[in-house]
Formats: structure tokens, sequence, C-alpha cells
């Protein structure tokens, strides 16, 4: 085989022989496969999770189903449906390098239709190919999973991600042999079998006479093809990553220089993405393009002893389609640009809630922690409750004593006066030693007149609805404390400052996880706003109406799910975000909260995008565009 260097040239002469064509297949590919497998692919995912009989589901449920019988076959077919996708697309593109036309559009048309004729054989071809992949991780998932029931299946996942305690480290220990094991016969086994596609695609070989043909061809050698192929993947990797860098270092600060006129900064941030759109679209379509020319080359090489595939007639034109079909991919980049940059609203605001208190700063979920986000700046404080073994509320996370203590015992078997001996302070460091776990009581006194609380439940199985009483009972009975401060106050400023808003059901809010306690809690307390903590919804399943606010990991959060609480009228609150960067893309989707660990660096990020000039704010909303 030639050396890589003459493979590297043979894949830019190939790529430059068969640029229009190869853009045109890919246009037109993208258009039928989009039209036909998107609403298939909805269905499937739609179908797979109304499995869990649920609206909003957890990590460890999405895990589980995953693992049902129903999740494996549905995740098997996801995948098969994926790399036969991928199969397709890159067998037209080979048909595209390998018979070279006059008319470009034409052949792109020729190579679909030869492709889709291929559909078959391609999809038997990712049965035995793909699915020996699979059958070859089986053995490796159940060593997987045996040593995660021997290591950490008993431990709290909170647990593990805080304390990173030495049972996760013998985990990853054990694991990492395994996984790389796993790696190495993965990778043997698919250089073995690469030229398996073009020889479907191509020669019209059956899909385990084209396996077998290849383990010929590439005998002695995997590892140059190896190293090709690793070299493929990393421009494809690096591409979109140095682009964005270019634009965020090079392109975005030369729009600082320009005046703060609307005439002149508009066209320019149109213009700029405009070209950003165009050059992502173009990245993509070369990281496709390549991988395929790349079998296209070592097909030749290997099984024709030809360097490259033939360049196109000299006489070859693109057809009078071209102009056409590459003006619409203009438009629709200066579209999508304009859609963009009018998406841009010039003021927003954002409320600040302090995760279990500023629980950088302080112990969390302590006293101190609430004071210390008083003294940030936040405007309200997420706290944690638990119900004790005498029926009381507490300021706690975790459901038993471990990670801040040490002691295994269960929160809920614990009464109050026995939870308030233990110290929860210590862990975070000397200053706090012998700091207790509060009571909610306790923790509303403290806040009255100063900020307003998030109380989100931890109820254990079965206890919803006596843990949402019991905090309800407490909010009464700071409603009934506030009044009193009002009655005994000279003037309202000096009440409104000391007491704070007097009807504590309406300035304090209750989260949960459980959509299906959001109506016993609004029958119970109507005036209540309610909060639903959310790491995954479900499509389509969510009664959008039943809640004031929706908590999303802010990873989740999307324009759609903007849309969607703009349409139903609800807020949505962002956690936990501790990025100042991130917190800056938040705002900037229009999030009405958003909760974290270092309060005071989001007020001093609030103020400081206060501070700036319409068109200055216009400049930070793109760079954080552009960094989603």
């Amino acid at each position: 085989m030639q050396p890589l260097t003459q493979l590297g040239y043979a894949l830019a002469r190939t790529l430059r022989d068969h640029l229009r064509p190869l853009i045109a297949f890919h246009l037109f590919f993208t258009l039928l496969a989009s039209a036909l497998l998107l609403p298939t692919t909805a269905w499937l995912m739609q179908a797979l999770l109304a499995q869990l009989h649920r609206s909003v589901v957890t990590n460890n449920e999405l895990v589980t189903l995953l693992f049902s019988p129903a999740g494996l076959l549905g995740m098997l077919v996801g995948i098969g449906l994926f790399f036969v996708v991928i199969y397709w697309q890159q067998a037209g593109m080979l048909q595209v390098a390998i018979r070279p036309r006059d008319n470009h559009y034409r052949l792109a048309f020729e190579a679909l239709w030869l492709s889709i004729r291929r559909l078959p054989a391609l999809s038997g071809l990712v049965v035995l190919q793909v699915g020996s992949h699979l059958i070859l991780l089986t053995p490796f998932m159940v060593a997987l999973a045996w040593l995660h029931g021997v290591w950490i299946s008993g431990i709290d996942p909170y647990y593990l991600q805080r304390v990173k305690p030495p049972a996760l480290w013998y985990f990853i220990a054990c694991a990492t042999p395994l996984l790389l094991l796993w790696m190495a016969l993965a990778a043997k086994l698919y250089l073995r079998w690469l030229l398996a596609l073009p020889l479907v695609a191509l020669d019209q070989y059956s899909p385990w006479q084209a396996l077998r043909r290849s383990v010929v061809l590439t005998r002695g050698w995997h590892r140059s093809i190896g190293v090709a192929v690793i070299l493929v993947l990393a421009l494809i990797i690096m591409l979109p990553l140095a682009t964005t860098l270019l634009f965020d270092r090079l392109f975005t600060p030369l729009l600082w220089w320009l005046p703060e006129h609307t005439a002149v900064l508009v066209p320019a941030m149109l213009g700029y993405l405009t070209g950003y759109v165009l050059i992502t679209l173009a990245i993509t379509f070369i990281g496709i393009a390549v991988n395929a020319l790349l079998s296209a080359c070592l097909y030749l090489q290997l099984a024709h002893h030809e360097a490259r595939p033939a360049p196109p007639p000299a006489a070859a034109h693109p057809g009078r389609l071209a102009w056409a079909v590459e003006l619409g991919v203009l438009a629709f980049a200066a579209l999508q640009a304009w859609w963009i940059l009018t998406s841009f609203e010039i003021r927003d605001d954002v409320a600040i809630i302090a995760h279990r208190g500023s629980s950088m700063a302080a112990p969390e979920n302590t006293l101190a922690a609430l004071d210390q986000a008083i003294v940030d700046g936040s405007d309200a404080i997420e706290i944690d409750v638990r119900l004790t073994a005498d029926n009381d509320v507490m300021l706690y996370h975790d459901r038993n004593m471990a990670r801040l203590t040490g002691d295994q015992q269960e929160f809920g078997d614990l009464t109050r006066e026995e939870l308030e001996r233990y110290d929860v302070g210590s862990w975070f460091g000397d200053l706090y030693e012998g700091e207790p776990i509060p009571g909610l009581d306790d923790a509303l006194a403290l806040v009255r007149g100063r900020a307003d609380l998030m109380i989100e439940i931890k109820p254990l199985p079965g206890q919803g609805q006596a843990l949402s009483n019991a905090v309800i009972r407490e909010l009464e009975h700071e409603t009934d404390a506030r009044y009193r401060c009002w009655a005994s106050a000279d003037n309202p400023i000096e009440a409104y400052l000391q007491c704070g808003y007097p009807n504590a059901m309406q300035s304090m809010r209750i989260a949960t996880m459980s959509p299906g306690l959001l109506p016993f809690i609004k029958q119970r307390a109507p005036e209540l706003n309610v909060t639903l903590i959310a790491q995954l919804i479900l499509p389509g399943t969510l009664d959008r109406s039943a809640f004031d606010a929706l908590g999303l990991r802010h990873n989740r959060i999307t324009s759609q799910e903007m849309r969607l609480a703009a349409l139903y009228g609800y807020e949505v609150h962002a956690w936990t975000v501790n990025s100042r960067e991130r917190m800056s893309t938040l705002i900037d989707l229009g999030v009405d909260a958003i909760i974290t660990d270092y309060p005071k660096q989001l007020v001093a990020l609030r103020n400081d995008r206060r501070a700036l000039s319409d068109g200055a704010l216009m400049l930070v909303k793109l760079r954080n565009w552009l960094r989603r």
C-alpha cells in the first residue's frame, strides 16, 4: 500500500474531483432520509419510552428501562436503523466516487437510486457486522455488571459522585483493563472488515462474502489502515472544534471594534452568523465525505491496485439544477442566521436561587449556608427536606447519614432529637464544627423578611403526601407568625423588612420530582407555587398545566423547552449551574431562574450584564449562542 502521505494526497484529489456530485448526493440523501426516518425514529422512541408508564424519569429509571427486554429490543432496533442510514449514505458516496459521469447531478440521482437498491444487502451487512460487535461487547458488559455489583451497587449514586469513596476507585481500576481489552478487540475486528461495505455497495457481494473477502484483502495492512482511520477520525472530531474556537477567538472579537449602530452591527452579525452556518454545514459534509472516500481509496488500492478513483470526464458539468440547489443552501443559511439573530432579546433578567444555600461557602442545608446565601445576594434559597421518624420536617438531602457524618443509619429511622445531635459541619471545615441539622421551622425563621425558600421534598416511597402535608403545615405556622409580626410593627416598611410578605404560602415555593404529587399539593394549598424537578421528560406525556415552574437539569434546556414554557405559561428553572459561561448562556436562552452553588458569582454576572450597552449585550448573546 502507498505511504500515508500518498493516501492523504489521493483523498484530497478525490474530494476535489468529485466535490460537486458529492455535495448534490449529500443534499438529496439528507432530504430523503429526513423525510423517511425522522418520523420512524420518533415513533420508535415514543413506543419505547411509553413502557415506563410515566412522564418524568430519573437517569436510574432510564437505565433500568434500557436493560429490560423491551428496552434491549428497542435499543437494538434503534442501533440497527442508525447504522443502516450510515451504511446507506456511505454506499451512495462510494457510487459517486467510483462511477464518474459527465453530469454531476444526474450522477447524484443515480448513486441515490443504486444505494437504495442495495439497501437489503446493506441491512444484512449491518446485522452481521454491528451484531458481531455487540456480541463481542456482551461478555464485557456482564463482567462490568458483576464488578458493579461487587463494588458499588449498594452505594447511593450521589454519595459516589461527591465523596468518591475507595470502592469507586476499585471499580474503575478493575473495569479499565476490561474496557481497553474490548476496545482493542473491537478495533481489530473493525479493521478486518473495513472493506466489506464497498464490496457490498460496488461489487454486488453478499454480506457474508464481503466480510470474508475483506479479511483477505486487509491481511497484513491492519497497522497502516488503523493509522489512516485514526487520522481521519481525528480530523472529523477536530474540525468542528477548531472552527468554533476560530470564530470565538478570532472573528467574534473583531465585532467588538464595530460602532454600536444598528445599521452597522446588525448586518455584520448577520454576515457572521451566515458564514458560521455555512461553514458548519460544510464541515459536516466533509467529515462524512472523507470517511467514505477513505474506504473508496483503500478498496481500489487493495482490491484493484489503483491509486484512487478516476476523475470525472473533462466535459463534466454540474447541470442546470446545480445553481438552484446551491443557491437554496445559501438562502437556508441566511434565513437560519436571521432567525438566530432575531431570537436575541436586548434586555433580560434571571432570579438567583442558591443550591442548598451557598453550599460551596458553607455546609449544605445548614443555617450557616442559608445565611451566607442571603449575604451573597440570592433571591431565593433551595433546600432539601425529609420527614423524621417522629414526623417532623428537617433539612437534609441524602437518604442516609453516611456522606456527611460517616454514620450508615437511615435518616427516616431517627427522631428530630436524635438528628439534632449530629454534626454536619465538620466535614466542610473546622469553622463549622458542631453545625447541626436544622428544622424547616428554623430555616423559615432565619429567612423571614430576608429571602424566600424553594423547598424540595425528598420523601421515602409512599411518604410523598405525608411530607407535603407536613411542609404545608409548617408554612401555615410561618404565615401565622408573620401576621403576628406585622401586627406588632410600627409601619408597613418596617413590617416588610422584619417580617417579610405576610402570607408565606404565596411567597415560598415547594418542589418535587413526582408529577403524581402535583394535584395533591395544588388541592391542599392552591396558592402555593409548585415546581416540578425533572432530569428527563418523555415527549408528549407531561401535563404542563399542572405546575408553576419546571426545574430542568441545565443541559436539558433547549429553545423548544423555552417555547413550551411560553405556550403554557410556566417558569423554567435551570439546575445546578456553576460555570459563569453556562450561566450567561442560560440567561440568553430565557430561563427565569438559575439554581447554583455559587450565588455570589451569578450576582456578579447579572450586574455585569446590566451594565452593558445594548450593542455590547447583543455581542455577548452572539458569543453565548456560539458556545451552546
